[in-house]
Order: structure tokens, then C-alpha cells, then sequence
């Protein structure tokens, strides 16, 4: 299935080509895993919801990271283990998220689970779960 198909209209907050800085809390909320332990935790949530997961951004630089978008307001309603970050308008400070487009040239950002008109974002509550359980510790609320 191709994405533009599947998203009717393509969000706003989806650059038409490259890529684009987004502020946290206004579009969606990011809850961020760095290295491996977010390649992990998007690998378990794609396989989970039979790799339609939502928004999954990938950084191909620097730490890395995974950047998991969610409906804005809702990442800070869980606590995260330790090496992955709520990203949202409740957090202390500005926060911003860059969002590849869908087609062309975007490095280094990708989509590691683009989103669709059925799961424009990834569900907060699995995302909580399986990254408890990728850092090795017990699911805390």
C-alpha cells in the first residue's frame, strides 16, 4: 500500500520534500529512545501491531535515536525508563522534532513506520509497555 493513498490529506506537519523542524506538543507529542534500545522498542511496537505502528522517525546521526510521534498531550501522562525521554508541551523548555517527508531525499531522518489515516500516531500505552520490557525492568505506571 502506498502512504499517499493511505493518509487523506497528508498531515500538515509532513514537509512536502526534506525535512522539517517541528515543535513538541503542537501537532503530536515524541517520546524519544536512544541506540539500540529504540531500535528495539520499534521493532517489538511494529511487530506488535502487524508493522502498522504509526509515526516512527529514525535519526541517522549523532546517538541515533527513535523518535515515537504520539497524539499531542499524552507522553507525559507515563513514566519512561531509563534512556527514553517524553518529548512534549509539559516539559521544561522547548522541544522540537525534525519529520522527514514521505518521498525524496530526507537524510538523515527516515520513517521507520510511517503514519496512516488508521494510525496517524503510535499508542502511548504499548509504546510504555514495550519499552519498560526492552530496558529490562518491570512495566512501572
Amino acid at each position: 500500500m502506498e502512504l499517499r493513498n493511505s493518509l487523506d490529506p497528508v498531515p500538515s506537519w509532513i514537509p512536502a520534500s526534506g525535512h522539517a523542524l517541528r515543535h513538541v506538543g503542537i501537532h503530536f507529542d515524541a517520546v524519544r529512545a536512544i541506540g539500540m534500545l529504540g531500535e528495539e522498542i520499534a521493532y517489538e511496537v511494529m511487530q506488535f501491531t502487524d508493522f502498522q505502528a504509526g509515526p516512527i522517525v529514525r535519526s541517522g546521526i549523532g546517538e541515533r535515536s527513535m523518535y515515537f510521534l504520539l497524539a499531542p498531550g499524552t507522553a507525559a501522562a507515563f513514566r519512561w525508563p531509563p534512556g527514553v525521554e517524553a518529548m512534549s508541551r509539559s516539559a521544561r523548555g522547548d522541544a522540537f522534532v525534525g519529520v522527514p517527508a514521505l518521498d525524496g531525499a530526507t537524510w538523515p531522518l527516515d520513517w521507520r513506520s510511517r503514519p496512516t489515516a488508521h494510525e496517524p500516531f503510535v499508542e502511548g500505552g504499548l509504546l510504555h509497555e514495550v519499552a519498560w520490557l526492552r530496558a529490562g525492568c518491570a512495566v512501572k505506571e
